[in-house]
């Protein structure tokens, strides 16, 4: 019986992920009011990391989102994501000091899933070299790792089939916020409503940091502060 159940449970999130698809349809569709909408970037670089499973593909939108708002915006270049171990910390400790000398500037974390799990270590490893930290259905088992000196935004869905939401809300406080979008958990780096999060995050002032408010426009897409 518990093993009907668990095959019963895992049958429904693939069903509910599956809302993935038309959501990238939705973001073909929109792209350009959406860019048109955002606010310009200032050109600092961004570092995006994929899930579990992911690569640099699973990036793509997201990235060639952030590129047309003027942002400099790099993959982690490290194939799959099968996990920690094997080098990552090692491989982007590297990268990320190779961004910012290249730059001559701090820069901006991105983290999709498991991917956010290494931006926030990362940032803890190298908080001199990283200007924020943005985490899309991250494990995050409810708290913050990032530096309280960095700004950091968890990007939540309560009807993520993956991550539990819970794990992916962290405590509010100077520079720390979680933000709920709507939406599927491997839809998360194409999301309309994660894309305006995402830009209005990376274009505050570096020594400005403000809560996130939706703009008016988008607030039918991104739901209200609620308790939790």
């Amino acid at each position: 019986m518990g093993a009907m159940a668990q095959r019963d449970g895992w049958q429904v999130s693939l069903m509910r992920e599956a809302r993935a698809a038309p959501e990238f349809g939705a973001f073909v569709a929109t792209a350009g009011p959406l860019i048109a909408s955002a606010p310009r970037g200032d050109g600092h670089p961004v570092l995006v990391l994929p899930g579990l499973g992911g690569s640099d593909t699973s990036t793509l939108p997201l990235r060639w989102f952030l590129d047309r708002l003027g942002y400099r915006t790099s993959g982690w270049g490290l194939g799959r994501n099968t996990g920690p171990g094997g080098g990552v910390a090692k491989a982007l400790d590297d990268l990320l000091a190779a961004l910012a000398a290249e730059h001559e500037r701090r820069v901006s974390l991105i983290g999709w899933s498991l991917g956010g799990v290494y931006a926030g270590a990362l940032a803890a490893r190298a908080a001199h070299r990283v200007r924020s930290v943005i985490t899309l259905g991250s494990p995050l088992g409810g708290r913050s790792r990032v530096p309280s000196t960095i700004p950091a935004t968890s990007v939540y869905s309560r009807s993520d089939s993956i991550v539990p939401w819970r794990s992916s809300v962290v405590p509010g406080g100077p520079r720390r916020e979680s933000v709920e979008v709507r939406g599927s958990h491997l839809g998360l780096g194409h999301n309309g409503a994660v894309l305006i999060v995402v830009a209005d995050r990376l274009a505050q002032p570096e020594h400005d940091w403000r809560p996130f408010v939706a703009p008016r426009w988008a607030r039918h897409l991104i739901p209200q502060a609620m308790a939790v």
